[in-house]
């Protein structure tokens, strides 16, 4: 009776997961309909070129003559070459310029704000207007500010003296300049993220301290900082990984110029795919870029798993 009764349990158990499996498909079965689209488009636009990318870099890319497999020469190619070496350094200056220069910004708003008792609105709209501005118009406002007759330089010479500073020639204040007009622009959009996050911590906390006489200062240290430690973490991830492959504005205001001073790591391979029309080796540093933020994306996630615990 046992023998027979442990294979009749066995066939209940799979029939009863088959059929809430089943119930679950037919619960749901609307929202997987609408939510594959996205996941098509996701797959098509983001993991095919992935994949891709890995299957081309061991190619010479040729639409003339077709394809032709070589192996890791494209690897080679990118180890061998001095201008990866020297995109890898502005690369890194550039991280490190943006995590000193813009990093801290919208969270400085972002708490200023919300310990503003009026005109929080208006001020929330005047921080966010420079992220509106379009890139072209953008790029022409700046490059008329850092002109050396510009604004900028006619405010220096007139209260300092001198001739001014070559924002746009001068390769030590170059990727400065441009990082400075990527924090003005772009802040306003981290700095809301960081507003709804403060003011989504309850205010009774906030009001108990005050009656416990913590000053501005103490509230924000022991009360709102904390309550964010999780933003800024995913935050800072986000940052790294998309100032890794900056090279729009290095590209549009500078072509990687003066003296290769603003030449990123995304730029090459850039100019690789367009101007020296190697696409092996632009998709073998694309690899090698996807490893690198990968690996820096799992070292974060595991800090911000033990961190929370």
């Amino acid at each position: 009776m046992d023998q027979t009764a442990a294979p009749q349990r066995q066939q209940g158990a799979i029939g009863e997961r088959r059929t809430g499996i089943g119930q679950i498909l037919k619960k749901h079965l609307w929202g997987y309909l609408f939510l594959l689209p996205a996941l098509l488009i996701f797959a098509l636009f983001l993991w095919l070129p992935i994949i891709k990318g890995f299957f081309y870099s061991f190619y010479n890319v040729d639409f003339v003559k077709g394809n032709t497999f070589v192996g890791f020469d494209n690897y080679k190619t990118v180890f061998h070459d001095s201008d990866v070496g020297t995109s890898i350094r502005n690369t890194l200056y550039y991280m490190g310029l943006a995590l000193v220069m813009g990093f801290w910004v919208p969270i400085v708003f972002a708490i200023s704000i919300s310990e503003v008792r009026r005109f929080q609105g208006i001020l929330r709209v005047a921080a966010y207007l420079p992220n509106v501005i379009p890139v072209v118009v953008l790029y022409g406002l700046w490059r008329w500010f850092y002109d050396p007759v510009g604004p900028i330089n006619a405010a220096i010479t007139k209260t300092v003296g001198g001739e001014g500073i070559s924002f746009m020639t001068d390769t030590g204040w170059s990727m400065i300049s441009l990082v400075f007009m990527e924090t003005w622009q772009q802040f306003g959009a981290a700095m809301l993220l960081y507003l709804a996050a403060i003011l989504s911590v309850p205010r009774d906390w906030y009001e108990a301290a005050e009656i416990d006489g913590a000053g501005v200062w103490m509230r924000i240290r022991h009360i709102t900082l904390p309550s964010i430690k999780s933003l800024i973490l995913l935050m800072l991830l986000l940052q790294l990984i998309g100032t890794s492959q900056g090279f729009q504005s290095q590209l549009a205001m500078l072509d990687g110029g003066p003296n290769n001073a603003t030449l990123t790591y995304a730029l090459l391979i850039v100019k690789y795919a367009t101007t020296r029309l190697e696409l092996g080796v632009a998709s073998a540093m694309g690899v090698l870029m996807f490893i690198v933020l990968s690996v820096l994306a799992i070292i974060q996630f595991r800090l911000q798993h033990k961190g929370d615990n």
